[in-house]
């Protein structure tokens, strides 16, 4: 109400009353927020979502009287599809760059919004309709909401599963909340969903109190070592319990061989490590790599450059030079979303404006048909296609976490966060085997976010995930690979420090697990892992440069982690505490440095050249052309890679390994 007194001519303000959850630091935390109507959160028709100066759009849906309504003319072929194609985008123009309102709504007075945990208690009155008025841990008494159309039980009920609700022993009308611990506990319950980790279990007590149960087998694993236990889920959740479980510098011993083993085996599921030496293993011994040479980075790449690469049809000219420079540099954000179609290989470098509207329109059916395939399945189906139930029940689950800090994503009823679940589930369609994985939402959105475009968006995630799937293979054999790999790098670079981690139980890396399964995207800000993943799309200028952003990472740390002698769960804290204090444009330097170090090297082990590509021997071709750090590309071929056949050719005392790769015939000399 309007006013406090009762008087007649009081105006009532209407409005919504939500709960909110909000990912945050590795915790989910739930706020109040009463808006008031035409605030916050409207409906899809109004919904502004503001990413940068630089774009700025606006959600709409396809109206129930006109469903067929063109929203994007660029895209109209989309229309014929309007039926499962809810959700578009459409360019809104502001008058100021932030997209935000030209004139103060009188009635943004009346919203507020507070943390659950810094709720005390609630007061239930009923005056002929429930009246609800909530008292924060300062003392501050928020104005009274009046349920005048019923709605407050459902409220409640709906508050009582976040936090603890009693009635107070001195007013029935008072209902006091117990210490808010509520995200913590959730965090574990989501950390450790997976039957692998389900041995802790966090309950809420009275008074703040946090009570944590452990299967009689699996409390000792977890005393000596929580990180090790409860990393194995993305570190989605802090180690809050380091101290209090934190077994005494005195009680550290060198745990055996197999014990780690076992460890890590149980960490990551299917991982198998071989204790023997590997037949052929190739020591490397400590090599001079010589000074590291300085790196320069130019501005990212704007409209005007990138226009002009391009011929009077449309084709990208000189292909290896562009690379370059968006290596260098990186990518306006107004250039990504045309830029990063070709980068990721869904448009072929040399192909015209009108062969690119062609195969849009081609790709747009082809989606649409996969799409049409899961929205088809009645209930009755569903309930005898249990592949397809856990999928749907997974990807709900990883939607609604994903991103929800970032404007493009956040708010109840988000339409960017439909087409990220439309966009997964239709990938299903198009890879049965594989499915979904978690951590594909991670890959996905900021592709989405790009392109602003379901079909472009899927389809650019598509050859991402070409890339990628081998991370999300049920043997994760990609992800044991790199690994092996980024060990055999450090083991280079920084002889004394891999020591050092191997002394601590840290030689398999496994610290490094979440940077490589997703590339990053949980340790830089959104903005930058737009910067590094279009970086590390241009392929240079190496193979496998995303291992050297890694060996950056360690570079800077290192003396750190040896200096305070961190043993093996310092270590893995450390580095989890890095996320979000990284300095992108550093570690590309860092990066590059190292990779041109390595290139200056004259005995360089014959393992560390393969990871890299540096031993490649390639035929010349008319078709090839030579970018700035010697790879020879063909703009004729997309980055994917789908097909590759192997001849071995005996050629004198020495082995040719022949491989079709990208259309490009290519030797490894043994």
């Amino acid at each position: 109400h309007s006013s406090p007194d009762e008087s007649e001519d009081q105006d009532l303000i209407s409005g919504f009353l939500r709960i909110v959850d909000k990912f945050f630091c590795a915790l989910y935390w739930y706020f109040i927020i009463l808006n008031s109507s035409g605030l916050g959160y409207p409906d899809f028709g109004s919904f502004d979502c503001v990413k940068d100066s630089s774009s700025v759009v606006e959600w709409a849906q396809s109206s129930e009287d006109n469903p067929h309504r063109p929203i994007d003319h660029q895209l109209s072929y989309e229309t014929e599809w309007d039926m499962i194609n809810a959700v578009s985008f459409r360019r809104k123009v502001h008058s100021h760059g932030d997209g935000g309102s030209n004139h103060a709504n009188d009635r943004n007075k009346w919203a507020f919004s507070f943390n659950v945990c810094d709720l005390r208690s609630i007061t239930v009155k009923c005056e002929g309709w429930s009246c609800i008025t909530f008292r924060l841990k300062d003392g501050t008494a928020l104005p009274a909401i009046h349920f005048h159309q019923g709605g407050s039980t459902a409220f409640l009920d709906s508050l009582r599963k976040l936090v603890q609700i009693n009635e107070s022993p001195d007013d029935e009308n008072v209902l006091i909340v117990s210490t808010y611990s509520r995200a913590f506990s959730q965090s574990f319950e989501n950390l450790l969903d997976d039957t692998n980790y389900g041995f802790v279990q966090v309950c809420d007590l009275q008074g703040g109190i946090i009570l944590v149960t452990f299967h009689e087998l699996s409390f000792d694993k977890f005393k000596k070592d929580p990180y090790t236990t409860t990393l194995g889920g993305f570190s989605k959740v802090t180690n809050y319990l380091f101290d209090a479980f934190r077994v005494p510098e005195l009680e550290y011993h060198q745990r055996p061989a197999e014990e780690v083993a076992d460890l890590l085996g149980e960490i990551i599921p299917g991982l198998e490590i071989n204790q023997q030496e590997e037949p052929g293993f190739e020591v490397i011994t400590r090599l001079d790599l010589g000074p590291r040479p300085e790196v320069q980075r130019r501005g990212p790449v704007a409209m005007e450059e990138w226009a002009k690469y391009q011929d009077s049809e449309g084709r990208i000219t000189n292909v290896p030079h562009l690379k370059d420079v968006i290596f260098k540099g990186g990518l306006c954000h107004a250039v990504r979303r045309e830029a990063w179609k070709f980068l990721l290989g869904y448009f072929p470098w040399n192909s015209t404006h009108e062969e690119r509207k062609l195969l849009q329109k081609r790709k747009t059916d082809e989606y649409f048909r996969m799409k049409l395939q899961w929205k088809s399945v009645s209930e009755e189906q569903e309930k005898r296609n249990s592949r397809l139930r856990d999928y749907r029940s997974l990807i709900e689950k990883d939607v609604n976490r994903t991103d929800r800090n970032n404007k493009f994503y956040e708010g109840l009823d988000n339409p960017g966060l439909i087409l990220l679940h439309d966009i997964l589930m239709t990938y299903c369609m198009f890879d049965f085997d594989l499915g979904y994985v978690q951590g594909m939402s991670d890959l996905l959105s900021p592709i989405l976010f790009v392109m602003e475009n379901e079909v472009d968006a899927f389809w650019c995630f598509v050859s991402f995930m070409d890339e990628m799937h081998e991370n999300f293979e049920e043997q994760m054999q990609g992800m044991k690979t790199q690994l092996v790999q980024l060990s055999t790098l450090l083991r280079l670079l920084a002889l004394a420090f891999w020591n050092y981690l191997e002394a601590q139980d840290s030689g398999y890396l496994y610290f490094c697990f979440r940077w490589l399964l997703i590339r990053f995207k949980r340790e830089l800000h959104f903005q930058d892992v737009l910067r590094l993943w279009e970086v590390m799309w241009t392929r240079l200028p190496c193979q496998n440069f995303h291992l050297l952003v890694c060996c950056a990472i360690l570079d800077s740390e290192k003396q750190k982690i040896m200096d305070r002698k961190y043993g093996f769960n310092e270590i893995l804290k450390h580095i989890n505490e890095l996320s979000m204090k990284l300095d992108i444009e550093e570690i590309l330097i860092k990066s590059e440095a190292i990779c041109m170090q390595i290139k200056n090297c004259k005995d360089l082990p014959h393992s560390v050249s393969e990871i890299l590509g540096l031993n490649t021997v390639t035929e010349p071709s008319a078709a090839l052309e030579t970018s700035e750090y010697g790879i020879l590309e063909s703009p004729q071929t997309s980055p994917r890679s789908t097909h590759r056949q192997d001849h071995v050719i005996s050629n004198g005392h020495s082995h040719l390994k022949e491989s079709t790769h990208n259309g490009c015939k290519v030797a490894f000399i043994s």
